[in-house]
Parts: structure tokens; sequence; C-alpha cells
């Protein structure tokens, strides 16, 4: 059985460390703990993995955030992955940081990459894993902020999130979505984020 891991976010040192690009980190965390190395392929970069007899490909699309679709309908249909296996890693303003809810579908709730997989597709009818990265911006400055650096304090939450974020995905393998739903998300929904801002949580 083959899953299509997709994570959002934009190719290029510049974009590296920014909140957009939390989909992209937690596929190179995995990546990291299972000594698999990411090559530039059509669409992306993309590399492979087995964890109980399922193969995981996990993919960063090279095609910048608003044109994730391409990239992700291409690589369903050469790997002939089925669209229920596909789970796809995005970051999402409306829930704190570090925080992370799993999904069996819907709308784009405003995210470019979302909105242009759900056109390519034709529907919203597949995984996502949302990851928090809260919504700490003035009217109006919300592109600066989600294509901004992470703080210490972000990367320390998100450092410490990775984990149970890599345990979500192969349990939506292992068990599907619906368990793995109801095992992961009460848990997950606690973002743990004393300290964003530095060491030690503001007063």
């Amino acid at each position: 059985m083959k899953y299509l891991i997709t994570g959002l976010g934009n190719i290029g040192e510049e974009y590296k460390n920014t909140r957009h690009n939390v989909g992209f980190m937690i596929l190179d965390a995995w990546a990291g703990a299972s000594n698999v190395v990411f090559a530039d392929r059509r669409y992306g970069e993309v590399t492979s993995l087995k964890y109980r007899g399922r193969t995981f490909v996990l993919l960063k699309p090279s095609t910048f955030v608003n044109r994730s679709g391409n990239a992700v309908r291409y690589w369903l249909r050469k790997e002939k992955i089925p669209e229920e296996n596909l789970l796809v890693l995005v970051d999402d303003i409306s829930i704190p940081f570090g925080s992370m809810r799993l999904r069996a579908k819907g709308g784009d709730g405003g995210h470019n990459g979302l909105a242009h997989i759900n056109m390519i597709l034709g529907h919203g009818n597949y995984a996502r894993l949302r990851f928090g990265i809260g919504n700490d911006f003035m009217t109006g400055s919300q592109v600066n902020y989600v294509l901004g650096e992470l703080t210490e304090g972000e990367k320390n939450i998100l450092n410490k999130r990775l984990g149970l974020a890599i345990e979500m995905i192969k349990s939506f393998a292992a068990i599907g979505i619906e368990l793995t739903m109801t095992k992961y998300n009460k848990q997950a929904k606690s973002s743990g984020d004393e300290g964003r801002n530095g060491d030690r949580p503001e007063n």
C-alpha cells in the first residue's frame, strides 16, 4: 500500500525557516530520522520510506505553495496512489502555534496551497494535517507574518511537536483517518505554547 504525504511550503533558502514552510519541516524531520534523502525530481523534492509494510512517498513541491496541486496530481498518478491515501501537511493561522488538527476533508480555509489542490483534484475530499502557526499579526500584514521566520520560541515548540506529527502520519496509514482523528486530535490540540516568544512565558 502506498501513501503520498505532501508538505506544503516554498522552495529556496530564503523560505527555509518561515512559518509557511512547516509542512516541509515535518517531512524533513521524518526523513532525517529515517536516514533517507530527498532528491530533486519533477515538480518537487521527493523521497520514500517504508513503515509496517506501507510505502510513504514524501513530496515537497517545487511549484511554490499556490501551485501545489500540479505536484500533487503528478505524483499521485506517477506512483498510482489513490486519492484517499493522500495526506497534506499545511500551516494554519486559525489555530494556536503548535496545535494540530487532522481532518478527513474540507475547504481551503483561505490557504492558497489547499485552494489549488482542491481546484486541480476537483474536490477537497483528502486528508490534511493542519499545524497551527497562530495569528499574531496586525490587519494587513498576514503575508509578512506567514512568510516571516520562526522565532526561537516557535522553533522550540515546533521541535517538541514534530514527533507527534510523525506519529499521526504513520497512524493515518496504519489504522485510517477516522481512528487516527479519534486517537490523536484531542492530544494534538494542546499546543504547549508556553515560551513561544522566548525561554519563559510572558506574564
